[in-house]
């Protein structure tokens, strides 16, 4: 595995407080390039806090559709720790899965910010064909309600240095499963989603998605992939968020904080009041 101790930088910065300035150290949040290659191909390029770079590799390459299944991922494998490798994962596929030059080999080139920016297309995902997440789970919304302490008591790295995001999956009795750091909102969920690939647990039925930022339609697609029924944000989602979480069935709730949330779509998964989720539609 990467080396986590790369995640965070420590520089000397002037802090300016109540008249007084004085150097002090302060700790940034590492971001470094990474780059994925499966034989000659170059499979993308995104920016990401280092660590957990396996699992942010196979949960990009699952979400972004590249493979299907945990056993279309042969191996990976990070050469080495010089400069010139230590940012590069070489990735071995089953020999059934083909690299299309208009896919595979499409060079993706990602920002910590946004993800594969210019992918924000709903036709396009249809063509995917990106199944609905099951319609069985229902949540006590209680439970909701509890999670985000839950995802903040763990973000160690966020603590010092207050730059990063923060993705965390929960069983559906809303226990802690897995909370991955990135300072790019979407590496951060590929990380807890290529965690659960890896260890054999998608699709991810029954289980909620928390992140700490807003809902963005690239997290709605990674959600829908994995097949979680519910993603939740301390945040709001954007409008594109909402319509491909309302036209994929998927549950999608905003600004989770205190006893407090707002449901977008997929209301009947929620335990509330009948006559509640009928006035909100």
């Amino acid at each position: 595995m990467a080396n986590k101790s790369r995640n965070i930088e420590l520089t000397q910065v002037t802090q300016w407080e109540d008249g007084k300035a004085t150097r002090v150290e302060d700790y940034l949040a590492a971001e470094e390039p990474l780059e994925m290659r499966a034989g000659r191909y170059s499979l993308g390029v995104t920016l990401r806090t280092p660590g957990d770079d396996e699992e942010l590799v196979a949960g990009f390459l699952f979400t972004e559709g590249i493979i299907s299944r945990r056993e279309d991922l042969v191996a990976l494998r990070m050469p080495g720790d010089t400069d010139a490798e230590r940012n590069l994962v070489r990735v071995t596929l089953d020999p059934n899965v083909r690299l299309r030059a208009s896919s595979a080999a499409r060079r993706f080139s990602a920002g910590s910010a946004c993800g594969v920016c210019g992918k924000a297309s709903i036709t396009e995902l249809r063509r995917r064909g990106l199944r609905r997440p099951t319609a069985a789970s229902l949540f006590d919304p209680e439970m909701l309600c509890q999670l985000p302490p839950k995802l903040r008591e763990t973000q160690a790295v966020f603590v010092r240095t207050g730059g990063l995001h923060a993705a965390a999956l929960f069983a559906p009795t809303g226990e802690l499963l897995v909370l991955r750091e990135d300072i790019g909102r979407h590496n951060a969920v590929d990380k807890a989603i290529g965690w659960a690939l890896l260890g054999g647990c998608v699709p991810l039925s029954g289980h909620v998605l928390l992140v700490s930022g807003r809902g963005g339609f690239e997290i709605v697609q990674k959600t829908i992939a994995a097949g979680i029924p519910l993603l939740a944000s301390v945040s709001a989602p954007s409008s594109l968020a909402v319509q491909l979480a309302r036209e994929l069935g998927l549950t999608l709730v905003g600004f989770l904080r205190g006893r407090r949330f707002v449901i977008y779509s997929g209301e009947e998964r929620i335990a509330v009041p009948a006559s509640a989720a009928a006035g909100a539609s």
